[in-house]
């Protein structure tokens, strides 16, 4: 399967949407079944708590543990997303459409706020 989830090809750019189709590809096929929307809002809590955890011993003041070796921010990051996706395709939400939406957003409610905020000067 060239290029799919099956060949597991390091792509150097992939769009939003080959994301929600290869995460349905796989759940489909190697996760059989999506979990319910609930368990995987669930599931992300427990995923970002796990990227807060390894943000607090490399960014912040505690010490890693046994437990914590082999730890990886971005392999903990791409948990989250993975996750998100799923959420996602499961509630019928376009990301692409999603984030141009909200990037629009922010671009006009914060346009002047962060440049006139004296904390970030």
């Amino acid at each position: 399967m060239e290029g799919g989830i099956l060949s597991y090809k390091i792509m150097s750019e992939i769009t939003l949407e080959q994301c929600q189709n290869e995460v349905d590809a796989w759940i489909n096929s190697i996760g059989v079944r999506y979990f319910s929307e609930l368990t995987n809002t669930a599931i992300l809590m427990e995923e970002v708590g796990e990227v807060a955890r390894l943000m607090s011993r490399l960014y912040g003041e505690q010490s890693f543990k046994k437990s914590d070796e082999g730890s990886e921010l971005g392999d903990e990051l791409a948990d989250v997303f993975f996750v998100l996706v799923c959420l996602a395709n499961q509630t019928g939400v376009d990301l692409t459409a999603a984030f141009h939406k909200n990037m629009a957003k922010k671009t006009v409610r914060d346009k002047d706020r962060h440049h006139n905020n004296p904390k970030l000067k």
